[in-house]
């Protein structure tokens, strides 16, 4: 690994460790692997389930559409998913009395002890990675964040990349060279 980037670097990345959404996937894979192994070896959920489990732990009661739009994935996975839990009796379902088509979900009494015994140690991992960053560094990373956040989805909204490539439409997709 070459040594850490410097602003300029960041501003005019030359090498993969400039960039920094690589950096922030580095830093991303040293915590959530941790978390992945908690969830998936120790309580026998996926990371997509354990998302699911903790937004409904949090917000309560919801669409099976608003769950999918809160975490940001479409819905055949987030249908996947919550068949999945449903299965391990952690979520109900129900459907809507007045539009049928609507299906409301919500931890079960099992979810929610899931949710109880999980939730700890999940949030162990993350206050250990901050462990030695003083309080005033961690001020100025939040507002980084929430900046990153913010413009990444200004940059959605005004289309800077579309947001899933249609295959079947035959619109501009970059082809590698043909191999002789």
């Amino acid at each position: 690994m070459q040594a850490f980037p410097d602003a300029a670097a960041l501003r005019a990345p030359r090498s993969l460790d400039d960039l920094l959404l690589y950096r922030l996937s580095r830093a991303m894979r040293a915590g959530s692997g941790m978390a992945t192994r908690l969830v998936e070896g120790g309580f026998g959920i996926t990371r997509r389930e354990w998302g699911m489990i903790a937004t409904l732990a949090q917000e309560g009661e919801m669409t099976s559409s608003m769950l999918a739009v809160h975490l940001h994935l479409d819905r055949v996975r987030t249908s996947r998913g919550l068949r999945s839990l449903v299965e391990k009796k952690l979520v109900e379902r129900r459907q809507d009395s007045e539009d049928r088509r609507e299906v409301h979900v919500r931890l079960s009494a099992s979810g929610q002890q899931l949710f109880g015994q999980l939730f700890p140690r999940i949030a162990g991992l993350n206050t250990g990675l901050l462990e030695g960053i003083a309080p005033a560094h961690l001020d100025i990373f939040l507002q980084c964040l929430q900046h990153l956040e913010q413009r990444g989805g200004e940059l959605v909204a005004q289309g800077a990349i579309a947001e899933k490539a249609d295959r079947r439409s035959g619109g501009t997709r970059h082809r590698w060279p043909e191999r002789s």
